[in-house]
């Protein structure tokens, strides 16, 4: 007798695997476990630190940059700048992240931990315009670092730099280096960054994306020499997918042999969300992503899971208050200060902080990434700690930002609704509606629908809830997709929280 055929669906996941902002991933896998970094840029604590057992459902485990460096530089809001692509390794028994600073130069911490502690951060080379670093401990010995460079701060870009490092990380042992892989001298090549740099059969491979992040692609370059001369191949472009300028991210192996490609995709308000491609060597060469013919693959939407039996997991959002520290998901917009805040009772207090113009250079906004393309969050706020003149409440907050909250004005507490567009170029608030409210108490709402339209809503009892004001746009950051989150801002006074909580 035949045995019969299993018709059980293969179990899958869906791109993007992570539907958040953590841009530029680097990934790796130590034993079972699969450990990802991502770039944070000025948001305090810095460097999220994320395990999976799939590389599907992932966990957030804390932040290996509790205050940015110089601390009196990072004291003020500095956007766009800060933490840019890091590159995680294991080496030695230790993690190892290697972070660069485009106005500074590159750092580099370690941990037995993943979860931590970190080291403080090492000043490994001093410069501007060194970006994306990515260490190679090679099989004789020789430890080297290769990097790409800021137009902005350089005056160039487009070049991969490599460098040899002291094997124990503590320093470079040359001043200047040697470009291995030039783009301007490749066809059409133009914004060359973000390499990862391994080795496999007796090749030097770089992987490194090109064409900038929203139109790009990834290539892969390869050697028999450390130095090169490297041939090149675009190994995933965004052919037919709707998935636009897929790369820069980090090449990881299953324990069982089977190859996988983790990279970003550029939303805009929604910042730069986490794919996972399968991959395949052909011939000394990756290709990523479905096989279409030629070389280059293209981004998969759904694909069979590459660890099955694991349980579902979810980045954390919501916030109840109810613990002795702030839930992981929150970040700060610059170095934060003890002082801003208190929890107890099942409450967060936010005390006020001045500011200028706007918020776009107030430090001590409440943050967290966008958590799906549709999503609501509510929050219940109770003002009576506010003084004249004082604000606070729920924000949308990017290049453009409109705050939904509070506002003591003649000793009254009113509700206002302001938008403040061009934030980064000084512009004003604007009040766009207002009501009066019948006590300090009030719930605040804002749904988020398709491509970052939001409409906030108001409720006086926490059941009926009215629409306020005209929908608002989310508009991305500088680098960083939009953020949403808590603020308090005045000369002195607080405003109480009693929950964030978000739902589909």
């Amino acid at each position: 007798m035949l045995a019969a055929c299993s018709t059980a669906p293969v179990a899958q996941y869906q791109n993007p695997v992570i539907h958040a902002d953590y841009s530029d991933p680097d990934v790796i896998r130590v034993g079972e476990k699969y450990y990802l970094v991502s770039s944070s840029f000025n948001n305090a604590p810095g460097l999220p630190l994320l395990e999976s057992r799939d590389m599907v459902n992932w966990t957030l485990v804390g932040h290996a940059l509790p205050q940015l460096i110089p601390a009196e530089v990072f004291a003020r809001p500095q956007h766009g700048k800060g933490v840019w692509a890091p590159c995680l390794r294991y080496h030695d028994g230790k993690f190892w992240i290697f972070y660069p600073d485009p106005d500074f130069g590159i750092y580099v911490m370690t941990a037995t931990s993943f979860a931590g502690p970190w080291s403080a951060p090492n000043l490994l080379t001093a410069g501007k315009g060194l970006i994306d670093p990515a260490p190679l401990w090679d099989e004789d010995g020789q430890a080297y670092l290769l990097h790409a460079w800021a137009r902005s701060r350089a005056g160039f870009a487009n070049v991969l730099t490599l460098r040899r490092m002291a094997p124990d990380g503590s320093r470079l042992l040359d001043d200047k280096g040697t470009v291995i892989i030039d783009g301007n001298k490749l066809p059409k090549y133009t914004t060359l960054e973000g390499p990862k740099f391994y080795r496999r059969d007796g090749y030097y491979y770089v992987f490194a994306p090109a064409g900038g992040v929203e139109h790009g692609w990834q290539s892969v370059f390869r050697s028999r020499s450390v130095y090169g001369p490297y041939e090149d191949r675009i190994v995933m472009a965004q052919g037919s997918s709707p998935v636009n300028g897929p790369h820069q991210g980090a090449w990881v192996q299953t324990p069982q042999g089977e190859d996988w490609f983790m990279h970003f995709q550029d939303q805009r308000a929604y910042g730069r969300v986490v794919h996972l491609q399968p991959m395949v060597w052909r011939d000394g060469w990756p290709l990523i992503g479905k096989d279409v013919g030629g070389s280059a693959g293209q981004p998969v939407a759904r694909y069979r899971l590459p660890v099955t039996g694991q349980a579902v997991a979810t980045l954390p959002t919501s916030d109840e208050f109810n613990d002795a520290a702030l839930g992981l998901q929150w970040q700060w917009n610059a170095n934060w200060q003890q002082s801003w805040y208190a929890l107890g009772d099942g409450h967060l207090r936010l005390f006020g902080q001045p500011r200028t113009t706007n918020l776009w250079d107030v430090p001590s906004l409440l943050l967290q990434k966008l958590p799906a393309q549709m999503f609501t969050v509510t929050t219940k706020v109770d003002a009576s700690g506010l003084v004249e003149g004082g604000v606070g409440g729920l924000v949308m907050y990017g290049a453009d930002y409109a705050w939904l909250g509070t506002r003591r004005t003649d000793g009254k507490t009113q509700l206002a609704l302001v938008s403040c567009y061009k934030a980064d170029q000084n512009c004003h608030e604007q009040q766009e509606a207002g009501a009066e409210l019948p006590s300090p108490q009030v719930w605040l709402r804002m749904q988020v629908l398709a491509n970052g339209v939001t409409q906030f809503s108001y409720s006086v009892d926490g059941d009926k809830y009215i629409p306020i004001g005209a929908q608002f746009t989310a508009r991305m950051g500088r680098w960083v997709g939009a953020q949403m989150g808590l603020f308090g801002a005045g000369d002195a006074g607080h405003i109480d929280i009693d929950y964030f909580r978000v739902s589909p």
